[in-house]
Order: structure tokens, then sequence, then C-alpha cells
């Protein structure tokens, strides 16, 4: 299979399974992409997401290349179903484990993520001006928001790869980790996450996602009216009560 989804408790990590093709996504890899992700969004049970790609060598390199002429028209390949936008979709937070390149799609896929962390070996591009396209998928807005405009021109307008010591001062990654360490560093961080309340947690990820359209006000707010919903869950009461009991809380996603 092309993509894996393994599930233990509260985490699942997806995995792009096309090593040979330095995991470069087909159409039926991008179905199979949006079919996991929405099993991760319709359990309760998953609280939190991983993404990785299978192999050291490329986390994902985007679309395959010889796929893309197989589209009869240009409005087809506009309207194609997209990995990038089923990412962004997910109600659940769902961390980047970046093993290697993330080029084109794959930058767009892991920018789609919540947190992204790297192995020391990952690298990043916008290659697409090279071959005389651009991204599709939010690259220059979601580029630009983590890393600031002139890095992102710089990536965009030139194509060439950002290493992972570079990707982490620019703020593309939170973190850097040996090759070996990656995915267990990336499921732990979920791990913790999921002990959060899940409500909570979904709700802090819409807030985010909102705040990037919003002006100041609109958004304090939003975020306003967010934490009083989050404030009346079970959840919450169980928070306070934890908190005056001096224990950890059991959060049921109430």
């Amino acid at each position: 299979m092309d993509v894996l989804l393994d599930v233990d408790g509260p985490v699942a990590v997806v995995t792009l399974n096309r090593p040979a093709k330095l995991n470069a996504i087909t159409p039926d890899m991008a179905a199979a992409l949006r079919t996991c992700l929405a099993r991760i969004d319709a359990d309760p049970a998953v609280r939190v997401a991983v993404l990785t790609g299978a192999g050291e060598r490329s986390f994902c390199v985007g679309s395959d290349i010889r796929e893309l002429d197989a589209y009869d028209t240009p409005w087809e390949f506009r309207n194609r179903g997209d990995y990038g936008d089923a990412v962004r979709a997910l109600r659940k937070p769902i961390i980047a484990a970046v093993n290697g390149h993330a080029y084109g799609g794959g930058l767009e896929l892991a920018l789609a993520c919540d947190i992204r962390l790297a192995a020391g070996t990952a690298t990043f591009a916008a290659p697409e001006i090279k071959l005389g396209w651009i991204g599709g998928s939010g690259q220059s807005a979601l580029l630009a928001h983590s890393i600031g405009p002139g890095n992102a021109a710089s990536m965009l307008l030139t194509g060439d790869p950002v290493d992972a010591a570079r990707a982490m001062a620019w703020g593309l990654v939170t973190e850097v980790f040996p090759q070996e360490e990656l995915l267990p560093a990336a499921i732990e961080l979920a791990g913790r996450i999921a002990t959060r309340s899940p409500i909570a947690a979904q709700t802090a990820k819409a807030n985010l996602k909102a705040a990037y359209s919003m002006p100041l006000d609109q958004a304090i707010q939003y975020e306003r009216d967010l934490q009083t919903v989050c404030f009346a869950t079970a959840d919450a009461a169980e928070g306070r009560a934890a908190f005056a009991a001096r224990r950890e809380p059991v959060f049921e996603g109430r």
C-alpha cells in the first residue's frame, strides 16, 4: 500500500509509502490519503496525527510529474482532489515529521500541518519555477506566513532547496532531530498533545487558522467566543476540578 495508517491509542501515524519514487504522490495515493484523514477525523479515539514519509531520503516530492499529463483539460487539473486541502481540512492536530526532501507539493503538505519537525538531513524547496509553473496548494501564502515574505520570495523565485538548519532559523520547522530520533520525537509530542482536552486542542487549531485572515480586534473577539464554548464543556470542568485536587486531569472530549 502506498499510504499506511497506523493507530496506536490516541495517535495515528500516516506514512507516504513510495520510497523508491521519493514518495511522489499519484492520484490514487491522494485519494488514499484523503480516506486516511477522513478516518482519523471520524474516530473519536484518535486525537492527534503524525504525517511522515517512508525511507530516509524523502518526506514527499509532491505530485508524480508523470501523472500530470493524464488530466484531459486544464479545468480537470484545476478541480482535482488536492492532498494539501485534505490535510488542512483535518480538524485534529497534525504534526509533520519531515524525514527528507519536502519539495513542491511535499512542502505544501508539510506547511498544511500544524507543527513541523525535521531530520537534520531534511531539505525544503519550491522547485516548480524550474519547471515553468508555481505551486497551487497555498504554497505562497503559507510560506509567507511561516518564514516571512522575503524568505518566501527567495524560495519561490529560485526554487533552490533550504536545509534543515536554515529552515529552523527561518521558523519553517520547530525542531531538528537526528534521523533515527525524528519519528519517535513526533510521536512523543503527539502523545503529549493527546493528553490535553481534544475539544480545546481542536478549538485552538481552528482559532489559529481563523487568526490568519481576521483583523486583530475580530480575532480577539473570536478567540473569546471560542474560549466561552470550551469553558462550558465537561473537559473544562474536569480541568478545574483536577487543578483544585492537585491531580492530573482526565479529558474525555465532552
